[in-house]
């Protein structure tokens, strides 16, 4: 696994993804424990551990492709509204030391509460979500 890292691994194409989006500097795919339907995470291909050690250049490129990617979602799905969350170290919640920002779709009702809770995803409900969201 490249750097230990699995978001590394991921980019690397060493562990497959249901990839959203993928252009020469990010990778945007679904998360396989989502909080909602169409729970996406966009990540730099270059590692980095976290919002602080990532270089503005980086960070203004990774943003700017979650706004494209979080735009896509929002139309083709199509979803009330989304969360973007991005944690920084384990007590912020961070499980994986790769710089990552979640897109959580939100479809608004009473079924739709606040609560971020993963769950175990279908994979071949995944899959068939990944095509139906595929930029790439």
């Amino acid at each position: 696994m490249t750097n230990n890292c699995v978001f590394c691994a991921i980019a690397a194409g060493e562990i497959p993804s249901f990839k959203i989006y993928e252009d020469e500097n990010v990778l945007a795919y679904l998360d396989i424990n989502p909080f909602s339907n169409g729970h996406t995470l966009v990540i730099p291909k270059a590692h980095s551990s976290c919002l602080l050690d990532s270089s503005d250049d980086s960070l203004a490129y990774v943003i700017a492709a979650v706004k494209k990617v979080a735009n896509h979602i929002k139309t083709v799905l199509p979803c009330d509204g989304f969360n973007i969350l991005q944690n920084n170290g384990a007590a912020a919640g961070q499980s994986v030391n790769h710089l990552h920002f979640h897109i959580v779709p939100r479809f608004g009702g009473a079924n739709d509460n606040i609560e971020f809770c993963s769950q175990k995803g279908d994979m071949e409900e995944l899959k068939k979500l990944a095509e139906k969201l595929r930029m790439i």
